[in-house]
């Protein structure tokens, strides 16, 4: 198949989540010979912080603005057996409109920000990268959260027909890689900043770090605010990138995940860090949610805090606890989450779309009986 797509970026991961996880999705599709064709506007925020130029098997499309690429766009989709929009596209409306209107064998509608696009809708505010008919044109909706998340884009979006398509990671970029002592600490975390994520920031990693002072701990991501309560014994990267994930995540026995506000309170949507920090090897100590045992076995696979003295506990597991939960977390995301997982999964959805009995996985049926 050829498949277009007209998204937020991939030519840089600088303070989004949807790139990397995309590079890798791309890549799988294209190992299972389809074309990509992917239509981003080249604005300078990305643009100075571009670190992909191309990608095999994807044709890239940057523009500046959208009426100087719609006619070649309405090109590409006339010959691509599917066309998609993601969320946050910035020319979102636009792009919906033209695939909507193309004869495109499948229209898709990919939100990677579920739970956001719930909540903005919930509280009135407006979303620019869906139109006034919300999703009833299109013939899919994939959903980056599962549970309650997909009956809610049906009943208040309009959404005819829903399936998730989670995160996953190309072990190709995250594997176990040598330490670095740039990268050195006792505990990491890696995460772009969020106002609505900081009360967990702050519990689960500024407060352990002040209770241990004779400890290293290292923050990398995007964003961070110059009054953001930085420790004496934290670290700081402004930017890490894909390429540099696997060393950051190795060069500390433990790493932290924390959720997105609205993530953890629609729950069923893990961050694409836990699928990146597992299959590096590392062992990781997450926040809880609903869900999260669909995708890790808590206690085996994964430590679950709830408060600081947690994480505390967590950083006094001995070497061999931490590196059999490291382990067995790593072989679930080599059996389940990668991208290649992902890509043929969306393959069968695909198949099911037009007349066929959908194809419903473990994660499907878990989180139907949920709703």
């Amino acid at each position: 198949m050829k498949i277009v797509f007209f998204g937020l970026t991939i030519s840089s991961s600088w303070g989004n989540g949807h790139a990397t996880l995309l590079r890798g999705l791309f890549k799988a599709l294209a190992a299972r010979g389809h074309r990509i064709a992917f239509f981003e506007r080249d604005v300078p925020y990305y643009a100075a912080h571009r670190d992909l130029i191309e990608l095999p098997g994807v044709e890239l499309h940057l523009y500046r603005d959208w009426h100087e690429i719609k006619a070649m766009a309405r090109e590409v989709v006339a010959e691509s057996d599917v066309a998609m929009v993601t969320s946050y596209c910035p020319d979102g409306i636009e792009a919906t409109e033209l695939v909507v209107s193309s004869n495109v064998n499948l229209r898709v509608f990919y939100d990677l920000d579920t739970p956001v696009t719930l909540e903005a809708l919930q509280n009135g505010e407006p979303l620019a990268y869906i139109g006034p008919r919300k999703l009833a044109d299109f013939d899919l909706v994939l959903s980056y959260a599962g549970g309650a998340a997909l009956t809610a884009l049906q009943d208040q979006l309009g959404a005819r027909r829903v399936v998730p398509l989670f995160g996953s990671v190309d072990p190709d970029v995250h594997h176990p890689a040598p330490a670095l002592s740039r990268y050195g600490a006792d505990l990491s975390y890696l995460g772009t900043y969020a106002p609505d994520r900081q009360p967990l920031v702050d519990r689960l990693f500024i407060q352990v770090a002040d209770r241990s002072p004779d400890r290293r701990f290292i923050v990398g991501g995007s964003k961070y605010p110059i009054d953001f309560p930085w420790q004496q014994n934290i670290w700081y990267v402004q930017h890490v990138p894909p390429s540099a994930h696997a060393a950051f995540f190795c060069s500390s026995p433990l790493t932290l995940n924390v959720t997105r506000a609205a993530m953890a309170r629609m729950g069923y949507c893990p961050s694409g860090r836990l699928f990146e920090a597992a299959a590096c090897g590392v062992a990781i100590v997450s926040d809880e949610w609903a869900g999260l045992e669909t995708f890790f076995q808590p206690g085996v696979e994964i430590i679950v805090a709830r408060n600081t003295d947690d994480v505390m506990a967590a950083m006094k597991l001995s070497e061999a606890e931490l590196s059999s939960i490291a382990k067995a977390g790593r072989q679930r995301v080599l059996e389940s989450h990668t991208a290649a997982h992902r890509a043929a999964e969306l393959e069968k959805v695909f198949s099911s779309v037009r007349g066929m009995p959908a194809i419903e996985s473990f994660y499907q049926r878990q989180m139907v009986a949920e709703v």
